[in-house]
């Protein structure tokens, strides 16, 4: 074949083909077109502008449980709040500046106020205490808008497993569930019959699909097999509570009805697969070490324990630091290529190899 003079036809023939040479007349003209400041695409997006922060006020509270209230957030113009689905958290900014993540537990289809519910814990980070003695009706706050990590997927057969304040998230869900028509059920765990919020709310879904099983009447914790027993066959299980719940449903779920498991945690999962390493603050700064079992958040802050954090999972970004120099082991689930690239570490999940120092901007 001569590449260097091609037939005037795609068959060899003498004359020019009409197609052809119509279509090669329109590349001619709209060609360059195409390539002009105004309608070429850069390969390279500009950077988003960051979304402001939500402006919020506490417009109700109410106790929900023994150590649990909620809260409702409205904007304080009265305008509708953004939009949310079952699953999705609130990252919330205190007024003494901690910040943490709150499960939205109302109704979707409302975009009057959002609700949350928090369990005091005085053994905790100081925010749940903070929420319980601070924050009443017209007290203003800032959030982060609604972000899911827990989505809801509306499978025909679901079974949601509730442990104690971990219902927060399951609440929507189960009405979701109960207004598609879906083959649910909900299992609601807890110490006692009082530390259990929503159980009214719950069971005017459907009585029938609402089951409250505390360890005072039903003689301990339950297995995660007597709690998966519940399960449709073929159901999506969708598990929220504490990781000694977690980890009992996950052992028992191959033995189980159930073909899928979707959950979350109350904080941090346990450290696996870890080596020891150390961390550097600053060029010249102190050294750390950080043993196998522990984060270098936890260890950051003993050093440094006005160092922000909230979920301890690697998705809110919250106490994120500047990498200096050394070789990290990304856990994370929110920086980019290009943000790690820079030097973000979010040391709630992420480490080094054995033997590594991290150098930190801290």
């Amino acid at each position: 074949m001569d590449l260097h003079n091609p037939p005037p036809d795609l068959y060899g023939r003498p004359r020019a083909d009409r197609f052809m040479r119509r279509l090669t007349a329109f590349g001619d003209r709209y060609g360059p077109a195409l390539g002009s400041p105004l309608l070429r695409r850069s390969p390279r997006r500009p950077p988003r502008r960051p979304t402001p922060p939500l402006q919020l006020v506490v417009t109700a509270r109410r106790q929900v449980a023994a150590d649990a209230v909620e809260l409702s957030l409205a904007d304080p113009s009265g305008g509708p709040l953004p939009a949310w689905q079952p699953g999705a958290h609130l990252r919330l900014a205190l007024p003494s500046g901690r910040e943490r993540h709150y499960s939205l537990c109302g109704d979707p289809a409302d975009r009057t106020a959002y609700r949350i519910a928090v369990r005091r814990l005085p053994e905790g980070g100081g925010g749940s205490v903070e929420i319980h003695d601070t924050l009443h009706p017209g007290t203003r706050l800032t959030a982060r808008r609604p972000r899911n990590g827990f989505a809801f997927c509306a499978e025909p057969a679901v079974l949601l497993l509730a442990g104690g304040i971990g219902v927060t998230p399951l609440l929507p869900m189960a009405r979701e569930a109960q207004r598609h028509g879906l083959d649910w059920q909900l299992v609601h765990v807890g110490r006692t019959a009082g530390t259990l919020p929503y159980a009214d709310e719950l069971r005017a879904l459907d009585p029938d699909r609402v089951h409250l099983r505390t360890d005072d009447v039903h003689g301990g914790v339950p297995t995660g097999a007597e709690l998966l027993a519940y399960a449709p066959r073929g159901a999506a299980v969708y598990c929220c509570g504490p990781a000694p719940m977690l980890a009992a449903v996950q052992r028992a779920l191959d033995g189980s009805p159930s073909a899928a498991l979707h959950f979350e945690r109350f904080g941090a999962a346990p450290v696996t697969g870890g080596e020891p390493f150390t961390l550097r603050l600053g060029t010249d700064g102190p050294v750390l070490d950080v043993p196998a079992d522990r984060s270098a958040l936890d260890v950051l802050r003993e050093a440094r324990p006005d160092l922000p954090y909230s979920c301890h999972q690697g998705f809110c970004g919250t106490c994120e630091v500047r990498l200096l120099s050394g070789t990290p082991h990304h856990r994370d689930r929110r920086l980019t290529p290009e943000q790690r690239a820079a030097g973000a570490l979010l040391p709630c999940v992420s480490r080094a190899a054995e033997g590594e120092t991290l150098v930190l901007d801290v």
